[in-house]
């Protein structure tokens, strides 16, 4: 069975992940970050939106949206395939990473479990990822279903705009959360390693995550627009 490293290794894993996911939905509401950037730029694209007579290229963006999120879940769906593949075959796995890791002895069952967090990670990921496919979907209708911006007032131009950008802004960030499981599933993969490297890397893709939504550069060129 787990050893009680293993067990501590596991609970690190997902007391970050989710203590990430809690933390960058706090201070979004509170400091410019990529979200709450995205969610500005989205806003003021419905409400330039509403004031074009021809939407074809707001649906052309949505159809954009909605290719790339189809490509992450087809993607996740062959991964899944791939693992419980190897999850008939894990006694030959254990056989091969004792070769390659002499120091790390771990049994058939330790290896399932281990498969079996992967495939866990990218179920999610598949949620998300499709759950964000039916949001731009969403989107995709109420742009369809616009009104002639000329034909409303300020306010209602606003409302509508604001309603609009809050739909794709959702489906954002359920890709984002489809993203952020694919990053978390590459620290996952060092646990076939050592356990002890599963919770440094855990630590390091928590930090090239904050990095890149609280300080990167294309974060400052978003401000500046």
């Amino acid at each position: 069975m787990l050893s009680w490293v293993d067990i501590l290794a596991l609970g690190w894993f997902s007391l970050v992940w989710s203590g990430y996911t809690l933390y960058a939905k706090r201070k979004a509401k509170v400091v410019s970050c990529l979200s709450f950037e995205m969610r500005r730029k989205r806003n003021h694209w419905m409400q330039q939106m509403l004031r074009r007579d021809n939407k074809m290229a707001d649906v052309g963006l949505i159809s954009t949206l909605e290719r790339n999120v189809s490509f992450f879940a087809s993607s996740c769906l062959l991964i899944l395939a791939g693992l419980l593949t190897v999850l008939t075959s894990s006694e030959r796995l254990s056989h091969v990473l004792s070769g390659l890791i002499p120091w790390s002895v771990q049994s058939e069952t330790q290896i399932q479990v281990k498969i079996l967090l992967l495939a866990f990670i990218y179920v999610f990921g598949f949620f998300q990822f499709t759950w964000s496919l039916r949001q731009y979907g969403f989107g995709g209708v109420l742009i369809g279903a616009a009104p002639d911006g000329k034909a409303l007032t300020d306010e209602e131009q606003l409302l509508y705009a604001n309603r609009t950008a809050k739909v794709i802004d959702q489906a954002g960030h359920s890709f984002n959360y489809g993203l952020r499981a694919i990053y978390f599933s590459l620290a996952a993969l060092t646990w076939f390693i050592d356990a002890w490297i599963f919770m440094v890397v855990t630590v390091l893709v928590v930090l090239i995550l904050k990095q890149r939504e609280f300080h990167s550069k294309i974060l400052k060129a978003l401000q500046e627009c």
